[in-house]
Protein backbone atom coordinates (compact mmCIF):
# COMPACT_ATOMS: atom_id res chain seq x y z
CA UNK A 1 0.00 0.00 0.00
CA UNK A 2 1.15 3.64 -0.94
CA UNK A 3 2.19 5.95 1.47
CA UNK A 4 -0.09 8.98 2.03
CA UNK A 5 2.54 11.32 1.06
CA UNK A 6 2.98 9.55 -2.01
CA UNK A 7 -0.69 9.75 -2.68
CA UNK A 8 -0.46 13.15 -2.10
CA UNK A 9 2.47 14.48 -4.66
CA UNK A 10 1.22 12.06 -7.45
CA UNK A 11 -2.63 12.67 -7.06
CA UNK A 12 -3.42 16.06 -6.14
CA UNK A 13 -2.70 19.56 -7.57
CA UNK A 14 -0.73 20.87 -4.43
CA UNK A 15 1.25 17.75 -4.36
CA UNK A 16 2.19 17.98 -7.67
CA UNK A 17 3.26 21.57 -7.11
CA UNK A 18 5.58 20.01 -4.03
CA UNK A 19 6.51 17.83 -6.60
CA UNK A 20 7.83 19.98 -8.88
CA UNK A 21 10.17 21.34 -6.42
CA UNK A 22 11.57 18.18 -5.05
CA UNK A 23 12.42 16.39 -8.09
CA UNK A 24 14.39 19.60 -9.07
CA UNK A 25 18.32 19.12 -8.97
CA UNK A 26 19.21 21.53 -6.65
CA UNK A 27 17.24 20.14 -4.07
CA UNK A 28 18.62 16.79 -4.80
CA UNK A 29 22.19 17.91 -4.60
CA UNK A 30 20.85 19.46 -1.09
CA UNK A 31 19.60 16.07 0.03
CA UNK A 32 22.80 14.21 -1.00
CA UNK A 33 25.24 16.78 0.87
CA UNK A 34 22.97 15.71 3.79
CA UNK A 35 23.46 12.20 3.37
CA UNK A 36 27.27 12.05 2.67
CA UNK A 37 27.81 14.69 5.94
CA UNK A 38 28.73 12.89 9.45
CA UNK A 39 24.83 15.25 10.74
CA UNK A 40 23.31 11.43 8.87
CA UNK A 41 24.41 9.34 10.81
CA UNK A 42 22.22 9.10 13.35
CA UNK A 43 19.88 8.04 10.59
CA UNK A 44 21.26 4.87 10.41
CA UNK A 45 20.27 2.25 13.13
CA UNK A 46 16.68 4.43 12.41
CA UNK A 47 16.60 3.16 8.31
CA UNK A 48 18.26 -0.52 9.81
CA UNK A 49 14.77 -0.93 12.09
CA UNK A 50 12.57 0.60 9.54
CA UNK A 51 13.57 -1.58 6.83
CA UNK A 52 14.28 -4.68 8.22
CA UNK A 53 17.67 -4.96 7.24
CA UNK A 54 19.56 -8.07 7.86
CA UNK A 55 23.31 -6.94 8.65
CA UNK A 56 25.07 -10.11 9.13
CA UNK A 57 27.55 -10.58 6.37
CA UNK A 58 27.69 -6.66 5.52
CA UNK A 59 31.44 -5.43 5.49
CA UNK A 60 31.49 -2.61 7.85
CA UNK A 61 34.51 0.27 7.73
CA UNK A 62 36.94 -0.37 10.64
CA UNK A 63 35.98 3.15 11.94
CA UNK A 64 31.98 2.49 11.30
CA UNK A 65 30.17 3.96 9.17
CA UNK A 66 30.25 7.76 9.15
CA UNK A 67 27.67 8.82 6.85
CA UNK A 68 23.91 7.16 5.94
CA UNK A 69 25.08 6.97 2.64
CA UNK A 70 28.26 4.95 3.25
CA UNK A 71 25.72 2.36 4.99
CA UNK A 72 23.66 2.58 2.33
CA UNK A 73 26.16 1.74 0.07
CA UNK A 74 27.62 -1.09 1.91
CA UNK A 75 29.30 -4.08 0.70
CA UNK A 76 28.56 -7.53 2.00
CA UNK A 77 30.44 -11.10 2.17
CA UNK A 78 29.63 -13.42 -0.76
CA UNK A 79 30.23 -15.94 -2.87
CA UNK A 80 31.70 -15.82 -5.84
CA UNK A 81 28.95 -16.03 -8.77
CA UNK A 82 29.22 -18.38 -11.11
CA UNK A 83 27.95 -18.06 -13.85
CA UNK A 84 26.93 -21.02 -17.35
CA UNK A 85 27.14 -20.23 -21.21
CA UNK A 86 23.65 -19.29 -21.94
CA UNK A 87 22.35 -18.55 -18.67
CA UNK A 88 21.08 -14.15 -18.48
CA UNK A 89 21.14 -13.66 -14.30
CA UNK A 90 19.52 -11.05 -12.04
CA UNK A 91 22.13 -7.79 -12.02
CA UNK A 92 20.39 -7.19 -8.46
CA UNK A 93 18.27 -8.14 -5.70
CA UNK A 94 15.27 -6.40 -6.55
CA UNK A 95 11.16 -6.87 -7.51
CA UNK A 96 11.72 -8.13 -11.21
CA UNK A 97 8.90 -7.73 -13.87
CA UNK A 98 9.25 -9.17 -16.84
CA UNK A 99 7.10 -7.13 -20.28
CA UNK A 100 7.01 -8.25 -23.41
CA UNK A 101 8.08 -5.23 -25.82
CA UNK A 102 4.92 -4.50 -28.12
CA UNK A 103 6.67 -3.09 -31.36
CA UNK A 104 9.07 -0.94 -29.55
CA UNK A 105 6.82 0.33 -26.86
CA UNK A 106 5.91 -1.24 -23.82
CA UNK A 107 2.42 -0.86 -22.91
CA UNK A 108 2.01 -1.86 -19.46
CA UNK A 109 4.31 -1.24 -17.19
CA UNK A 110 2.00 -0.06 -13.76
CA UNK A 111 -0.49 1.40 -16.29
CA UNK A 112 2.40 3.96 -17.58
CA UNK A 113 2.98 4.17 -21.92
CA UNK A 114 7.04 5.10 -23.08
CA UNK A 115 8.74 3.80 -25.94
CA UNK A 116 12.32 2.86 -25.83
CA UNK A 117 12.99 5.51 -28.03
CA UNK A 118 12.06 7.36 -25.26
CA UNK A 119 14.18 5.44 -22.95
CA UNK A 120 17.47 4.76 -24.83
CA UNK A 121 17.10 8.64 -26.44
CA UNK A 122 17.88 6.66 -29.43
CA UNK A 123 15.28 5.67 -32.18
CA UNK A 124 17.71 3.49 -34.14
CA UNK A 125 19.06 1.56 -31.76
CA UNK A 126 15.28 0.89 -29.88
CA UNK A 127 14.14 -0.53 -33.47
CA UNK A 128 16.69 -3.57 -32.68
CA UNK A 129 14.64 -4.25 -29.34
CA UNK A 130 11.42 -4.54 -31.71
CA UNK A 131 9.25 -7.12 -29.86
CA UNK A 132 12.02 -8.18 -27.49
CA UNK A 133 11.37 -7.84 -23.59
CA UNK A 134 12.01 -5.22 -21.22
CA UNK A 135 13.31 -7.11 -17.66
CA UNK A 136 12.75 -4.32 -14.85
CA UNK A 137 14.22 -4.62 -11.97
CA UNK A 138 12.96 -2.07 -9.29
CA UNK A 139 15.13 -2.30 -6.16
CA UNK A 140 13.33 -0.56 -2.67
CA UNK A 141 15.26 1.26 -0.11
CA UNK A 142 15.58 -1.92 1.98
CA UNK A 143 16.98 -3.98 -0.79
CA UNK A 144 20.96 -3.98 -1.05
CA UNK A 145 22.12 -1.48 -3.94
CA UNK A 146 24.85 -2.34 -5.13
CA UNK A 147 24.72 -4.59 -8.60
CA UNK A 148 26.37 -6.78 -11.60
CA UNK A 149 26.42 -7.37 -15.18
CA UNK A 150 24.00 -9.95 -16.18
CA UNK A 151 26.10 -11.19 -18.78
CA UNK A 152 29.72 -11.70 -20.59
CA UNK A 153 30.88 -9.64 -23.21
CA UNK A 154 32.27 -6.27 -24.31
CA UNK A 155 30.92 -2.86 -24.19
CA UNK A 156 30.15 -1.40 -27.49
CA UNK A 157 27.96 1.36 -26.52
CA UNK A 158 27.82 4.12 -23.54
CA UNK A 159 25.70 6.51 -22.80
CA UNK A 160 24.20 9.29 -19.64
CA UNK A 161 21.35 10.75 -19.80
CA UNK A 162 20.67 13.46 -17.29
CA UNK A 163 16.49 13.80 -16.26
CA UNK A 164 14.72 14.75 -13.54
CA UNK A 165 14.43 12.31 -10.47
CA UNK A 166 11.14 10.97 -9.73
CA UNK A 167 10.17 7.96 -7.12
CA UNK A 168 9.82 4.29 -9.02
CA UNK A 169 6.87 2.93 -6.76
CA UNK A 170 4.47 2.12 -8.30
CA UNK A 171 1.45 4.66 -7.65
CA UNK A 172 4.45 7.28 -9.43
CA UNK A 173 5.03 4.71 -12.55
CA UNK A 174 1.24 4.93 -13.23
CA UNK A 175 1.13 8.18 -13.09
CA UNK A 176 3.55 10.01 -15.42
CA UNK A 177 6.44 7.83 -17.55
CA UNK A 178 9.11 7.89 -14.76
CA UNK A 179 11.69 5.32 -16.68
CA UNK A 180 11.34 8.17 -19.52
CA UNK A 181 11.74 11.03 -17.87
CA UNK A 182 14.44 9.68 -14.63
CA UNK A 183 18.15 10.55 -15.14
CA UNK A 184 19.75 7.11 -16.65
CA UNK A 185 22.75 5.61 -17.90
CA UNK A 186 23.16 2.45 -19.78
CA UNK A 187 25.52 0.14 -21.47
CA UNK A 188 25.03 -2.27 -24.60
CA UNK A 189 26.87 -5.43 -24.15
CA UNK A 190 27.90 -7.66 -27.04
CA UNK A 191 27.06 -11.11 -25.79
CA UNK A 192 27.42 -14.31 -27.69
CA UNK A 193 24.51 -15.75 -25.95
CA UNK A 194 22.01 -13.11 -26.32
CA UNK A 195 22.92 -10.70 -28.62
CA UNK A 196 23.32 -7.17 -27.88
CA UNK A 197 21.93 -6.26 -24.26
CA UNK A 198 20.83 -3.47 -23.08
CA UNK A 199 21.73 -2.78 -19.18
CA UNK A 200 20.36 0.61 -17.71
CA UNK A 201 20.66 2.05 -14.42
CA UNK A 202 17.79 4.58 -13.48
CA UNK A 203 18.03 6.82 -10.36
CA UNK A 204 15.54 7.82 -8.67
CA UNK A 205 14.04 10.46 -5.74
CA UNK A 206 15.60 12.19 -3.78
CA UNK A 207 19.04 11.36 -4.65
CA UNK A 208 18.82 8.38 -6.59
CA UNK A 209 22.93 8.94 -7.75
CA UNK A 210 24.63 6.31 -10.35
CA UNK A 211 27.97 5.35 -9.80
CA UNK A 212 29.40 3.15 -12.01
CA UNK A 213 32.77 1.83 -12.29
CA UNK A 214 34.35 4.12 -14.47
CA UNK A 215 37.36 1.42 -15.46
CA UNK A 216 34.45 0.16 -17.65
CA UNK A 217 34.70 2.03 -21.11
CA UNK A 218 33.39 1.28 -24.52
CA UNK A 219 35.58 -1.93 -25.78
CA UNK A 220 35.82 -3.37 -22.07
CA UNK A 221 35.43 -7.10 -21.45
CA UNK A 222 32.79 -7.34 -18.69
CA UNK A 223 31.79 -10.64 -16.78
CA UNK A 224 28.53 -11.51 -15.35
CA UNK A 225 28.46 -11.52 -11.67
CA UNK A 226 31.53 -8.72 -11.84
CA UNK A 227 30.37 -5.41 -9.89
CA UNK A 228 29.26 -3.10 -12.15
CA UNK A 229 28.55 0.14 -9.37
CA UNK A 230 25.98 0.92 -7.33
CA UNK A 231 23.07 3.37 -6.03
CA UNK A 232 22.94 5.93 -3.52
CA UNK A 233 19.99 6.67 -1.67
CA UNK A 234 16.52 6.39 -2.91
CA UNK A 235 14.77 3.43 -4.69
CA UNK A 236 16.14 2.86 -7.96
CA UNK A 237 16.00 0.55 -11.52
CA UNK A 238 17.92 -1.31 -13.43
CA UNK A 239 16.51 -2.43 -16.89
CA UNK A 240 17.63 -5.18 -18.77
CA UNK A 241 16.93 -5.25 -23.05
CA UNK A 242 17.02 -8.38 -24.65
CA UNK A 243 15.87 -8.71 -28.46
CA UNK A 244 13.40 -10.60 -30.02
CA UNK A 245 13.66 -14.47 -29.85
CA UNK A 246 17.26 -14.30 -27.65
CA UNK A 247 15.72 -15.85 -24.10
CA UNK A 248 13.74 -18.27 -22.26
CA UNK A 249 12.23 -16.29 -19.17
CA UNK A 250 12.78 -19.30 -16.65
CA UNK A 251 9.43 -18.55 -14.87
CA UNK A 252 6.60 -15.35 -14.74
CA UNK A 253 7.59 -12.37 -13.77
CA UNK A 254 5.40 -9.71 -12.10
CA UNK A 255 6.67 -7.91 -9.10
CA UNK A 256 8.89 -11.30 -8.44
CA UNK A 257 11.57 -11.50 -5.44
CA UNK A 258 15.14 -12.33 -7.07
CA UNK A 259 18.27 -12.03 -5.96
CA UNK A 260 21.73 -10.83 -7.14
CA UNK A 261 23.35 -13.48 -9.06
CA UNK A 262 20.15 -15.55 -9.31
CA UNK A 263 19.60 -16.89 -13.10
CA UNK A 264 15.95 -15.21 -14.57
CA UNK A 265 16.47 -16.45 -18.32
CA UNK A 266 18.56 -18.98 -20.94
CA UNK A 267 19.29 -18.85 -24.50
Amino acid sequence: MESKALRFLYKTKPGRVVLKVLISPPVSKTAGAFLDSKLSKPLIPKFIKSCNIKTEGVIEPENGFQCFNEFFCRKRVQDRICVKAGELISPCDAFLTAVKIKNTTVLDVKHTKFTIGQLLKDEELAKEYKDGYALIFRLTPSHYHRYCFAADGIITKKRRINGVLHCVRPIATATVPVFAQNSREYQVVKTSSFGNVVQMEVGAMLVGRIANDKKYSCGSKVKAGAEKGYFEYGGSTIILLVKKEMIKLSGQYNETSVVQGQVIANN
